[in-house]
């Protein structure tokens, strides 16, 4: 047999209003959280994700952060200049010179992946966002306007005292004390060459002051004009 439902509370008429009164003056009571933009500026974490700045001396114009990106909006034009050899006798070398950078942020999901794959840290997430136009084709952005967003990425934070040392700081370390122990070495090797110098300064004879010098011993050896 089915067990009896238990029997139901009788609410007293009105109680949901009740409550919900009751919200409300808690509520009412309570200090606004609106913020009032743009008179006040919101406190954006340090990673958000809000424009792309471009660090212009770092790009080298690979084209691999355009051809990364799944939306096709990073426009790059670029040439070629010839640099003359570092050293007489040196073979001319071609580096290539970056003419335009341009992002459509209308066509942009601000995935980040050009910034990750970008070798040479020439991409930046800048926490900026007030950059809205009254017309699409004012949302792409040159390499002058994505170079000021530059000055507003946030620092990186700090390294955890408990990791590990990146390998390029290491390999720096263990190169600077090489060349440490190097130098040292060589300082002690002239400094104890000074100090036999000097030793053997101190040891060998010499004459007192006044007294004549001895005269030089006569060859053994049959002298000139002698048979």
């Amino acid at each position: 047999m089915a067990e009896p439902l238990p029997p139901t509370r009788s609410r007293i008429p009105g109680s949901g209003l009740a409550k919900g009164l009751a919200v409300t003056l808690r509520t009412m009571t309570k200090k606004t959280v609106t913020a009032q933009y743009p008179d006040a500026q919101p406190e954006l974490p340090p990673r958000t994700r809000g424009v792309i700045g471009l660090f212009e001396e770092n790009c080298t114009v690979c084209m691999l952060c355009a051809r990364e990106c799944p939306d096709w909006c990073i426009y790059i034009d670029s040439h070629k200049e010839t640099v003359p050899p570092a050293a007489p006798g040196g073979r001319e070398r071609s580096r290539n010179v970056l003419d335009r950078f341009a992002i459509d942020f209308s066509l942009c999901m601000y995935c980040g992946i050009c910034i990750e794959v970008c070798p040479f840290d020439a991409l930046f997430w800048s926490p900026e966002f007030e950059y809205a136009e009254t017309d699409i084709h004012e949302l792409t952005h040159e390499r002058d306007k994505l170079r000021e967003w530059m000055w507003t990425v946030p620092a990186p934070p700090a390294l955890d005292p408990a990791a590990e040392e990146p390998k390029e700081i290491a390999a720096a370390r263990k190169t600077a004390d090489k060349l440490a122990a190097e130098q040292a070495a060589r300082a002690e090797a002239a400094e104890a060459e000074a100090a036999e110098a000097e030793a053997a300064e101190a040891e060998a004879p010499t004459t007192p002051p006044g007294q004549p010098e001895p005269p030089a011993a006569p060859p053994s050896g049959p002298q000139e004009g002698q048979s």
